[in-house]
């Protein structure tokens, strides 16, 4: 495996033709520097030396300051871990993370394990909640499961925090860096942690929950994945062909910020033009808030300046192409999975995550199905976390909660999102 530091540094590349969601051999190092978000938070984040020939291997860990909303921990670290780089094919790299431990005492085996897989934050180091420190709904989130006597393991993911690009919606990606967080925790727990995982994600982290999910019996065989969560569902599987006639792509439904973190997360593939080159005059600065800022930020420079794909991009259709990198193929689940869909979710419509449930249900999948009437988007994480404990309860007896594939039901119609609309992930 190559080491980071005979990584060259290169310029961002991307590819002409849709990336969906296989492995990459084209490029050999991987890009590096401010085009790809870059930034040096601090010498934590930066391994120079050579790394480790396996994934998840734990490499360092510090302390972190307490976190309002995660007050159940009697542990919080920031760590650095490797996993494998499946978009650029550079091998193994440095990804950082968190990890919380509980108050209460371990049981006997350790404590079962939460592996959390966050929303849209940005593309920039500085994004990284290792960092910046979770967005106060997700403290919320880990500290309910930490009450309830977990550990929880949170991946920063591939590119936020660690060198190189973030693969924005890459759920080969984001999948692996979610297998090998937990197989780093599980190395550092000194037998407090049990190989007893349960795998849970919202928008962004849904995909990555799932892609972990569908990778670890070959990815991760050792890890003993129990069952998954995914909230605000991101996937799509185009083989199942469940997307209404005429319905627009998913990056043609989200603000333009989106479409350019999925550009400079290299999902456009090796060959395309740079982003630079794709952005319009009014759109320059939206992409350097990209590279440099967060989502609020982000939302800003796009409020004020009155964005949209039409006047940010100069081909506003290459958005079609980027939508691939979300595309699954529709498998068998290893484990039982649970989805939740907020009925008033305007990020990610009703709709289209139900063609995902209908999609994995085909497949023969356990999925249980939820949905929330009047939640919105942002909010389906904790209206479904009750539903989620009682079915985690039940996966970790040996009694899974019955599927209900054959009940489920379409949504019905909903409007699109209205223009200008705020992306709350």
């Amino acid at each position: 495996m190559k080491a980071l530091a005979r990584m060259s540094v290169a310029v961002l590349a991307l590819h002409a033709t849709p990336y969906a969601g296989v492995l990459h051999a084209a490029a050999e190092s991987l890009p590096q520097g401010p085009l790809v978000g870059d930034q040096d938070l601090s010498p934590f984040y930066r391994w120079s030396g050579a790394l480790p020939e396996k994934p998840g291997v734990m490499l360092r860990e510090e302390g972190i300051p307490d976190q309002s909303e995660i007050v159940a921990a009697a542990t919080a670290k920031r760590i650095l871990y490797t996993s494998t780089d499946a978009r650029w094919r550079s091998g193994i790299i440095p990804v950082s993370g968190t990890l919380y431990l509980p108050k209460r005492a371990a049981p006997q085996g350790g404590w079962p394990l939460i592996a959390w897989a966050h929303g849209t934050l940005g593309a920039s180091d500085r994004c990284a909640p290792s960092w910046s420190r979770h967005r106060p709904r997700d403290g919320e989130y880990i500290n309910n499961w930490l009450e309830q006597g977990f550990a929880v393991v949170a991946t920063d993911y591939q590119g936020l925090g660690g060198p190189g690009p973030h693969p924005y919606l890459n759920w080969e990606a984001e999948g692996r860096s979610v297998l090998d967080a937990s197989r780093a925790a599980l190395e550092q727990g000194n037998g407090q942690i049990a190989n007893t995982i349960i795998i849970t994600g919202q928008s962004q982290g849904s995909g990555a929950s799932l892609g972990a999910t569908r990778l670890a019996p070959s990815y991760a065989p050792e890890l003993n994945i129990k069952a998954s969560i995914a909230t605000g569902i991101v996937s799509r599987f185009p083989a199942a062909d469940q997307k209404p006639s005429g319905e627009p792509s998913f990056a043609r439904t989200v603000p333009p910020q989106l479409s350019l973190l999925m550009m400079i997360g290299g999902a456009l593939g090796d060959d395309a033009k740079k982003p630079d080159d794709l952005v319009t005059e009014p759109g320059k600065p939206l992409l350097q808030a990209a590279r440099e800022g967060c989502n609020a930020e982000l939302a800003q420079v796009v409020r004020n300046n009155g964005l949209t794909l039409a006047n940010s991009l100069k081909d506003p259709e290459i958005t079609d192409r980027l939508s691939a990198v979300i595309d699954m193929s529709p498998v068998q689940m290893p484990v039982p999975v649970f989805l939740a869909t907020g009925l008033a979710d305007k990020s990610i419509l009703p709709q289209r995550q139900y063609a995902a449930v209908v999609a994995l249900c085909a497949a023969r999948s356990h999925v249980v199905w939820k949905t929330y009437a009047g939640v919105s988007h942002n909010g389906t994480v904790h209206a479904a976390y009750a539903d989620e404990l009682a079915f985690v309860q039940a996966a970790l007896a040996g009694k899974p909660m019955q599927s209900n594939c054959a009940s489920i039901a379409d949504p019905g119609p909903v409007g699109e999102p209205l223009p200008g609309f705020k992306f709350n992930d």
